[in-house]
């Protein structure tokens, strides 16, 4: 379980917000938070929504194959449950921010991690009186966002 942050960062001038043990597959919000790592905190937003809606693709960079291509993306899907998850963290940082009395219409995300965190272990029944796992897997998610010039 992870206890802290993976950077250190100016309490003047950032927020923080950690997501732990999310019900998300660690995959998909790989991906997601490396399609809005960089991005100014509205326009992250704003491409999350998009992603929920359906209308935006998140570029699958590493775990690709077979994976049909989008328009102007190239393989992509559309990982709403882990974008929700983002999302939540994401808008908890910005709170943050607005409650120390930055401007987060100036801010943009300077950290964004994704850890895997505790399975949950689960089995699923079969046929015979056997049975597989079917274990649930967790994320931490971590998000430091800084005012930019």
């Amino acid at each position: 379980m992870v206890s802290g942050y993976t950077t250190v960062a100016d309490p003047d001038t950032t927020a923080k917000a950690l997501g732990k043990e999310m019900p998300v597959s660690p995959k998909f919000a790989r991906e997601v938070a490396g399609m809005i790592r960089g991005m100014k905190v509205e326009v992250a937003q704003k491409a999350l929504e998009d992603v929920i809606d359906k209308k935006r693709p998140v570029p699958l960079r590493r775990y690709n194959k077979r994976v049909s291509h989008k328009a102007g993306v190239g393989p992509g899907r559309y990982p709403v449950k882990a974008a929700k998850a983002i999302l939540g963290v994401l808008n908890s940082a910005a709170s943050n921010a607005e409650y120390k009395g930055l401007d987060v219409s100036n801010m943009a995300i300077s950290t964004i991690s994704v850890s895997r965190g505790r399975v949950i272990p689960g089995h699923m029944p079969r046929a015979h009186g056997r049975a597989t796992q079917w274990n649930q897997e967790t994320v931490n998610l971590e998000v430091i966002i800084e005012e930019v010039e």
